[in-house]
């Protein structure tokens, strides 16, 4: 008998808590059971940057996990899974997961990612970086991490907030052949493909 595909959230405290909170909404009607794991700072967070109350952001996984709970399913490699997205990955929670210290079942979770070989797809949230931090994620994507700042993509023209985190949220899914339908796709489209922007004068090809 097949399984269903299991993937796990971790939403860590950065800000940017939209983007855990859009992944979860964008795994519901695709055939994904979905295993939360959420941060005390993230709860301050989401209470900062939107009107949710914890439990209602826990009501959209399958599973919810707290955070003190180190002997949870997924701190196991036993238990299969596609693999882990943390969004948004705050320094502290990137820098424990660099480090194989996993004092919480966030950082457990992603180390159990990493030993498995497994994805797991950081979507670190901090500007500007020293050289520290970009020393960690070096160390992150040669230990087989996907490092992945929602950066967005301006080619797509959003026209507001949600189209700008669908987009990154869509990418994010690519990594793991997920599709969300809400990717504006590069050469996919009727009359797709490079476009000047109004008052932006043509550089010429080199």
């Amino acid at each position: 008998m097949n399984e269903t595909p299991r993937l796990i959230l971790g939403i860590s405290g950065a800000s940017g808590i939209i983007y855990g909170i859009r992944l979860l909404e964008a795994l519901k009607p695709l055939a994904v059971e979905t295993h939360l794991v959420m941060t005390k700072a993230a709860e301050m967070t989401l209470a900062y940057e939107t009107d949710l109350k914890a439990a209602q952001l826990r009501a959209l996984a399958d599973t919810a996990y707290p955070v003190a709970d180190v002997g949870a399913a997924i701190a196991s490699g036993s238990f299969r899974t596609m693999g882990m997205i943390v969004a948004p990955c705050s320094i502290r929670s990137m820098s424990e997961i660099a480090a194989g210290t996993t004092s919480n079942l966030l950082t457990r979770a992603a180390d159990v990612t990493l030993k498995e070989r497994r994805r797991l797809v950081l979507m670190v949230r901090e500007t500007p970086l020293h050289s520290g931090h970009l020393r960690t994620m070096l160390s992150l994507s040669d230990m087989g991490a996907i490092v992945a700042p929602p950066v967005p993509g301006f080619y797509a023209r959003p026209r507001s907030i949600d189209d700008i985190v669908d987009q990154t949220v869509g990418r994010v899914l690519d990594l793991f052949a997920l599709n969300s339908g809400k990717v504006r796709r590069w050469g996919e489209e009727a009359g797709a493909g490079p476009r000047r922007l109004r008052g932006v004068p043509d550089s010429g090809s080199d």
